[in-house]
């Protein structure tokens, strides 16, 4: 288990310890576990499905099972989805190809997909395809801005009706995410080598391609292809004055992504005119004890914007707490 795995994994221990009591005896969601939404390399993707037994409002978050881009279905944890589902939310928690086998390209290929057979069933979960809202924290936050700020048109000519869904979200919501591969901590500071990661990571940039001779599977060590993959998933490339409204919770003492890659996008959407808020936890790391008493700000957030005939709001500036 990577890093970000045992962070996420963590604090969801603590929240299982401090939150569960009050979901009671009996469950007030129901559950559908391992919905396959794609499938490649003869392996499923799947994410499990949880709606509300009353008060289902017919609006959908997603979550992403994602740390240090290692996803796994033991990651999906009731608890952490516990102020959705409280307010009515149906929540899909997508598990992705996880690393070390699958790099971040293929990752946020893999969401994208989880987006558009969500849109593609709407009306089998009950939910609005046009209100879906997206949340995750660090890679997974990472992830989540991905869709929000890369998500794409469909294709109308795809073989698959489902790739000819759109992957756009509608809302994002997510703790320290990284956001810029290129000025990682410090203008012009790049991690676009596997080595320039820390080493439970690296396997998460270990971009391949096949030699056509070989038909081996080999590194990329040209520079400025590995500089594309980098620009290609930052999500601080593809602002535009089109993306949804973002809220971004970040620590100012994370030593493991900079609160300056949320401090850089958020004013990258403020000067593109998209709403946004970027909350400042003075003294936090990556990851912080009462974190889980954070996720009602995301729940605000989703009721905020995913409202029927919500309007984006000016972009708001930064504040701490």
């Amino acid at each position: 288990m990577t890093r970000g795995a045992k962070i996420l994994s963590a604090a969801l221990a603590a929240a299982l310890l401090s939150l569960a009591p009050s979901f009671g005896d009996e469950p007030t969601y129901d559950r559908k576990e391992d919905v396959v939404y794609g499938r490649k390399y003869g392996t499923a993707l799947t994410m499990d499905v949880f709606k509300p037994k009353a008060g289902a409002k017919g609006v959908g978050v997603i979550f992403m099972a994602s740390g240090g881009f290692f996803s796994s279905h033991e990651m999906i944890q009731p608890v952490f989805l516990k102020p959705f589902l409280d307010r009515g939310y149906t929540v899909f928690a997508v598990v992705h190809g996880s690393q070390p086998r699958f790099q971040v390209d293929e990752i946020v290929a893999d969401v994208n997909r989880a987006v558009r057979y969500i849109r593609a069933h709407a009306s089998e979960f009950g939910v609005d395809p046009e209100r879906l809202g997206v949340f995750g924290a660090s890679a997974g936050g990472h992830l989540s801005l991905m869709l929000g700020l890369a998500g794409s048109p469909g294709d109308p000519d795809a073989a698959d009706p489902i790739d000819r869904e759109s992957s756009r979200v509608a809302a994002v919501a997510c703790f320290f995410p990284p956001t810029d591969f290129l000025n990682f901590g410090a203008a012009g500071k790049s991690m676009i080598r596997p080595m320039d990661h820390q080493a439970p990571f690296r396997a998460s940039f270990d971009y391949r391609e096949r030699d056509e001779a070989s038909n081996l599977w080999v590194p990329i060590t040209d520079e400025a292809k590995l500089r594309e993959k980098a620009r290609a998933i930052s999500p601080i490339t593809h602002v535009s004055p089109d993306d949804p409204p973002v809220l971004m919770i970040h620590g100012d003492a994370d030593d493991l992504v900079p609160l300056q890659q949320s401090e850089s996008i958020a004013a990258k959407l403020k000067e593109a005119g998209v709403a946004n808020e970027l909350i400042v936890r003075p003294g936090a790391g990556h990851g912080w004890p009462t974190l889980f008493e954070d996720l009602p700000l995301f729940a605000d957030w989703f009721d905020e914007h995913l409202k029927a005939g919500a309007a984006s709001d000016p972009a708001s500036p930064a504040r701490s707490e």
